[in-house]
Order: C-alpha cells, then sequence, then structure tokens
C-alpha cells in the first residue's frame, strides 16, 4: 500500500540569510518521530527533497534543511568559497542546525522528544556540531563528515552515532577518519564507522550536470547500502510506533 505524504517548503531565518527548506510529512495526523536532514556543500537540492519524502513514507516528520538562503551552488569556487569558513566556525554550523531544529519542533505533527540528525558532507558537519553542543537527539548519522570539534566538547553528545565514508575519498582521507574516531572513543560515544571499499566523496550523490571538486563520484551500489544503513539507524534508534495511519 502506498503511503500519502505531504511536503511543504518552509521559510526561516538563519546565518543572516532567509533559509528555504522543505519538510515533508507522513500520513495521519498523529505526533511522528522526526529527522533534521542536511545536504552536502552545493546546499538543498531534489536529491535532499526526495530523501525528506522517502523518510515520510517510512513515517517520520523530515526537514531537509537549506545552507545557503534558498541557493544551490553548483559552482565549486563559490561552494568551497562559503563552506570552507562555515566549516570552520562550529558557532555558526550550530546556529543554522539550531534554526532548522526549531522549525522542525514546532510542526504539530513533531514529537519533540524523539528527533535524529542525518547530513551529507557540510550537512553532516552541522549535525555533529549539534551533538557537540548538547542537542538532545535520539541519533546522529553522517555521509562524507567525518569532521571533528573542539576539544572536550564531543562528550557532550548524547545519543549513537554513525559516520560512512569511501575508502578513496581525498577530502575526507583515513587521518581524518582516525582524528574523528579518536574524539568519539574519548567522549565515550556510541559511534559506528563504515567504510564503503571503492567509493569517492559524495559518492551517495547521483551524477550532476555541474562542475565538481576533484575526489567526487557516484558509487550506484555504495550510494544504495550507504541509504540503507542510514534508515537501519533510525529504525534503531528512532523507530516508528504506533498506527502510521493515526
Amino acid at each position: 500500500m502506498t503511503t500519502t505524504i505531504t511536503a511543504r517548503t518552509v521559510e526561516y531565518p538563519a546565518d543572516g540569510l532567509t533559509m528555504v527548506g522543505h519538510l515533508a510529512l507522513p500520513a495521519g495526523a498523529g505526533r511522528r518521530p522526526a529527522v533534521l536532514l542536511g545536504p552536502e556543500g552545493m546546499g538543498l537540492g531534489d536529491v535532499e527533497r526526495r530523501r525528506a519524502d522517502a523518510l515520510a513514507e517510512l513515517g517520520y516528520v523530515a526537514l531537509a534543511f537549506d545552507l545557503h538562503g534558498g541557493r544551490y551552488l553548483g559552482d565549486p569556487e563559490e561552494m568551497l568559497a562559503r563552506c570552507l569558513p562555515l566549516l570552520a566556525d562550529p558557532d555558526r554550523m550550530r546556529g543554522i542546525g539550531h534554526a532548522a531544529l526549531e522549525v522542525l519542533r514546532a510542526e504539530p505533527r513533531t514529537d519533540p522528544d524523539r528527533i535524529a540528525a542525518v547530513g551529507y558532507g557540510t550537512g553532516g558537519a552541522v549535525a555533529l556540531e549539534l551533538g557537540r553542543g548538547g542537542v538532545d537527539l535520539r541519533a546522529i548519522g553522517t555521509v562524507n563528515a567525518t569532521t571533528t570539534g573542539r576539544p572536550g566538547e564531543a562528550a557532550r553528545i548524547r545519543c549513537p552515532v554513525w559516520a560512512g565514508v569511501g575508502s578513496e575519498d581525498p577530502i575526507m582521507p583515513p587521518a581524518q577518519w582516525n582524528a574523528f574516531t579518536a574524539e568519539m572513543r574519548a567522549a565515550g560515544v556510541d559511534w559506528r564507522l563504515t567504510v564503503y571499499g571503492g567509493a569517492s566523496h559524495a559518492f551517495h550523490h547521483p551524477p550532476v550536470d555541474h562542475p565538481t571538486v576533484p575526489g567526487v563520484g557516484h558509487h550506484p551500489q555504495h550510494a544504495r547500502r550507504a541509504w540503507r544503513d542510514v534508515v537501519a539507524l533510525l529504525a534503531e534508534c528512532l523507530p516508528v510506533t504506533g498506527d502510521p495511519g493515526a
């Protein structure tokens, strides 16, 4: 049986911009667990919108949040010029994440005590910074985002963390994975790292019709596996319970 979902655009202020997110709601009228979904550095596009819709079909309230004020940065130089300073500023990332989280929590269908954050690339770094900032999340999942934070702040993470990386990713190389896992170990976090053999950076993202930074490449098989791993993380830590039509 096909589940009927609804989706709408939501605007909200963050980082001095008017962000334009995509909110997807599952069928029914009752409260449901919710997922904050962060995009790659290029910004919110149809890929993330479809993922939010897919999560709604599974019974979650899902908000795919914006990074660039409604813009999709297909020019690699423009994307890096915005994302590199952002990635170097945990407080800015947390501000973007908190603004989206407020929108998600304000949605009447959202169970505010049952929220997870999943992100890709820059969006994954934002999800991790929410955890390091002490936000009460049920799970954090990232792909291409084994970023580290300020010393000691990972101890504030209060939920399981799963990270997926490509073995051939020059942007998130093994040295970065090792720093990330060392941070998680030192903080006593419940963490997992999945390495997808032969995959490059952004392996989860379908091919795009604009230039990309070096080291980016789609891997269809691992893209499907990474999505299944995200769904499994949510099923474990944030199960949808009760009648989905209620």
